[in-house]
């Protein structure tokens, strides 16, 4: 088995277990939104996300919306895409801190919330924010990089 294959088999474990400790058939419980998303990186490894507010999070009763992260190196920016229905753009908050950003929505029984790291570094002046649809999109252009340094051999 690849490994892969060993980490999308420990995730389903872990789901299917989570499902079952939740009591997702009973009533009474809060519903439990919880998986995983699974992207090539650049290199086209794949890489495995987990989402949710599973029963053992920190963050229980609030979700952790599907936040995609798309590097426009051509454009020279980064978008962050975070699905998070059911709130108003006026109930969205964004912070981003050291590389850092945080989102975090809260409209009656919506909750949202999730820190994602940016691997780029990013120009904090340079920002924008929409939000339409249940969709928020941040924009954030990239600081330009000193194309390097020439090093003689002697």
């Amino acid at each position: 088995m690849t490994m892969f294959d060993n980490e999308f088999n420990r995730l389903f474990r872990r789901m299917t277990g989570i499902l079952e400790e939740s009591g997702m058939n009973s009533q009474t419980s809060d519903p439990c939104c919880y998986g995983c998303v699974i992207t090539a990186g650049p290199d086209g490894t794949p890489v495995v996300r987990e989402y949710g507010n599973a029963p053992d999070s920190p963050a229980s009763g609030t979700r952790e919306p599907v936040v995609d992260t798309i590097v426009d190196e051509k454009e020279g920016v980064v978008k962050l895409v975070a699905e998070m229905p059911g709130v108003e753009k006026t109930d969205v908050k964004i912070i981003v801190d050291n590389r850092t950003v945080d989102l975090s929505a809260e409209r009656d029984e919506k909750k949202y919330h999730a820190r994602v790291p940016i691997g780029s570094k990013i120009d904090e002046d340079h920002i924008k924010a929409t939000y339409k649809n249940g969709i928020l999109q941040i924009v954030f252009k990239v600081e330009d990089r000193p194309a390097g340094k020439k090093v003689e051999v002697e």
